[in-house]
């Protein structure tokens, strides 16, 4: 592991394979779904970040140099780029404060002059997707004049220009996600009828993989997108709806030219915090399409060819949609998805929205496998544990609406295996003396799990309880705010007694 503020210079692979590439963001969304590949292809990757702690929690972090520097501090720039062959570039200040195109003009400035010092080969520099010759935003003309800076340093520059890209737990992506599932009819800044390129998060790790790992540099300023030039940003909206299976969405632009107003709007209809809602706007003012300069005029494109925007939206939602809650809540599974995929160490903004309602109860004296054969024994004869009352009403009413209730009851009254029916629950998986997993067939606006487990704690047990809803579009919010005072009766009342149940039978085995 590398250490750049020790005063030594930093401890270097014994062996290199494949190039040295200094990731600067490391710990960003798009930097931390570009490592995994460049290892796979064989670089020596240094990833950089303020916090060298939360690098080494990441997957990867075991299989990297770590840097720990604020690139603000040219001595901690310059040992972190010694024998490094490509640097990245993806790290700005946005959400940073006032004076952060300051910050970030510094921050290119040392790294242009420590890149040559320490004879650097290229620099691959990520910017914004604008127009030329027009009056930027504050915050896309402090990309630019960064680009600016790096394409004039000494070290062979690829400014990689990119719109909005598609995939979960991007900012851009974010917005539209949220969006299009609050608001079926959407009031929206007249600049939803501006023309904007997408490009899939997939494209964009491809192409900033192969600008690194190229023979010789790929030097100039190239656009990144989608091929899709007639797109509107009420068309990203309107196509993510249709994609996630919403109700037609209507876009309706209002004359709110204000940049500022327009952040704010967004800021409070969705989660994003408005230290990003803002400059995103500002930067929503002009049209983003490629140029005539593209760069797949000097590097391999993907196989296929650019990824078009439905295909990038279905690729974001492709997790979400598997119906397996552990590819989604287990972080072992999750950190292999797809790179379109939300990842445990995103925003809590990003992916989709997800309630939850979870419980945990400890009791000393109570065997776990006592636990467990009660709750491998849930449903049908047995019931839920729960208020029966509440329990029946709700099981009616879904049989009202054609779902399964409580009729189905289940196979076996005390063993359960994957693919079982237990009453309008399916047995998604069982780990058996430790975890089930439940997903609901019930009809509802979204989609459910329940989770219940155990695990032995010094003299007794611990049980853990999980019910978990993914709502579809505005109606799926307000199913789960409709039903939120029969979770606050049921749940409770299911982990209190089902630890009660268990302690009456290990009592009984005594």
């Amino acid at each position: 592991m590398l250490r750049t503020e020790g005063p030594e210079a930093p401890a270097m692979s014994a062996t290199a394979p494949g190039p040295r590439i200094l990731v600067t963001g490391a710990s960003g969304y798009i930097g931390s779904r570009l490592i995994p590949g460049l290892l796979e292809k064989g670089a020596v990757v240094r990833a950089l970040g303020r916090d060298g702690d939360r690098l080494r929690a990441r997957p990867w972090g075991d299989r990297v140099e770590i840097a720990e520097a604020d690139l603000s501090d040219r001595i901690a720039v310059r040992r972190a780029l010694a024998q490094v062959d490509v640097v990245v570039f993806l790290v700005h200040s946005m959400a940073g404060g006032t004076g952060y195109q300051e910050r970030e003009a510094r921050m290119a400035r040392i790294m242009a002059e420590e890149a040559a010092r320490s004879e650097v080969g290229r620099i691959v520099y990520l910017s914004g997707l604008h127009p030329r010759g027009a009056e930027l935003s504050e915050h896309m003309a402090s990309r630019e004049r960064v680009a600016k800076i790096l394409r004039e340093g000494e070290v062979p520059t690829l400014v990689l220009e990119a719109a909005t890209v598609i995939g979960a737990g991007s900012a851009s992506f974010e917005i539209i996600r949220h969006l299009a599932e609050r608001l079926p009819v959407m009031p929206a800044p007249r600049w939803v009828g501006n023309r904007i390129e997408p490009v899939a998060i997939a494209d964009v790790l491809h192409h900033l993989a192969s600008a690194c790992l190229a023979e010789e540099p790929v030097h100039g300023t190239y656009s990144l997108g989608s091929g899709e030039t007639d797109l509107r940003f009420r068309d990203l909206l309107t196509i993510y709806a249709e994609e996630a299976s919403l109700t037609r969405r209507r876009v309706l632009a209002l004359p709110l030219p204000a940049p500022l107003l327009s952040g704010l709007w967004i800021g409070l209809i969705t989660p994003i915090p408005l230290s990003i809602t803002v400059p995103l706007a500002q930067s929503m003012q002009h049209e983003a399409i490629g140029h005539d300069s593209r760069i797949e005029d000097v590097l391999a494109p993907p196989t296929g060819g650019p990824t078009r925007y439905r295909q990038a939206v279905r690729a974001a939602l492709a997790a979400q949609r598997s119906g397996d809650l552990e590819s989604r809540w287990d972080d072992d599974a999750a950190l292999t998805a797809h790179p379109a995929a939300s990842l445990p160490q995103d925003p809590d903004w990003a992916g989709h929205t997800v309630y939850t309602d979870e419980r945990e109860r400890v009791q000393e004296g109570v065997d776990p496998q006592t636990v467990w054969r009660v709750i491998e024994g849930i449903g049908g004869e047995a019931g839920w544990y729960s208020t029966p009352l509440l329990w029946s009403l709700r099981g009616a009413a879904d049989r009202l609406v054609g779902g399964p209730g409580l009729r189905r009851g289940r196979r076996h009254a005390h063993h359960l295996r994957e693919g079982d029916a237990v009453d309008w629950w399916r047995v998604e998986r069982i780990e058996p003396g430790h975890r089930l997993t439940l997903r609901a067939e019930m009809r509802m606006t979204g989609r459910a799990w329940l989770q219940l487990g155990v695990e032995e704690t010094e003299g007794g047990t611990r049980y853990r309880q999980r019910a978990v809803y993914f709502p579809d579009g505005l109606w799926g919010r307000l199913y789960w705010w409709g039903i939120y005072p029969f979770h606050a009766l049921v749940f409770p009342a299911m982990a209190r007694n089902i630890m009660a149940e268990s302690a009456s039978r290990g009592d009984n085995d005594l």
